[in-house]
């Protein structure tokens, strides 16, 4: 586990030792601390915009005795298929785990929301600097449901539950652009999402039913399969 404390020391640490600007988009449980939803994380969830960046961030974190570890006891079989799917990092005195993913998480795109609209950034060192944007809650809630991990549902539910001013047609609207750009998941994560949470918080039924309406368009709109003779 990392705490907040622990995660700005070693970005400052990761950012002192880089040779280039880094800019990388925080979505985990390590993006819920800079809110305050939570006090520590086993995950430290980044986003790079291109290969170069995320492979500068590795070399160094290399140099901090962090070694590439296999993501299978952690992410869905299918989606780990997928070319997208994450590089693990960690360390043997298991000082949180690094899950680096490059412009998409799986399927999920880095869309133009998520780089304008981010909810803080975060600039270590001086001389080459690591960015770190974290991103608004409404992505943190589409992205954990698209993670779909061991404890993702529990953070969902506690953002929702903290936040009184949380935009529901934002992360609606968020959802329809994915899926527009080729997610064929992010519906079916979301909706799937939305059903358990409405066990434990209240969800407006008019955004439940603009998604529903999507998956449901999605599906007489697919192609018809040819009966066998």
């Amino acid at each position: 586990m990392i705490s907040q404390q622990g995660q700005l020391e070693l970005f400052r640490l990761i950012g002192s030792s880089l040779n280039q600007d880094v800019t990388c988009y925080a979505f985990g449980g390590n993006a819920m601390m800079f809110y305050g939803y939570k006090g520590e994380t086993k995950d430290v969830d980044l986003l790079f915009e291109d290969e170069e960046n995320r492979r500068e961030f590795i070399r160094v974190i290399k140099l901090l005795g962090y070694e590439e570890s296999s993501p299978f006891k952690i992410y869905i079989e299918e989606k780990l298929r997928e070319k997208h799917r994450p590089l693990m990092f960690k360390r043997q005195d298991d000082n949180g785990r690094f899950d680096l993913f490059v412009k998409k998480i799986f399927r999920t795109l880095l869309s133009p929301r998520m780089q304008e609209d981010v909810y803080a950034e975060h600039e270590f060192n001086e001389k080459n600097k690591l960015k770190v944007k974290v991103l608004r809650k409404e992505q943190l809630v589409i992205l954990k449901s698209v993670t779909d991990r061991q404890n993702d549902f529990d953070d969902i539910k506690t953002i929702i539950k903290q936040d009184k001013h949380f935009d529901w047609q934002y992360l609606i609207d968020e959802v329809f652009w994915q899926h527009r750009h080729g997610d064929t998941w992010v519906l079916l994560d979301v909706e799937e999402m939305l059903k358990e949470l409405k066990k434990y918080v209240l969800v407006p039924e008019k955004f439940v039913r603009q998604l529903y309406g999507m998956n449901r368009d999605k599906l007489r709109l697919a192609p018809k399969k040819k009966a066998k003779n």
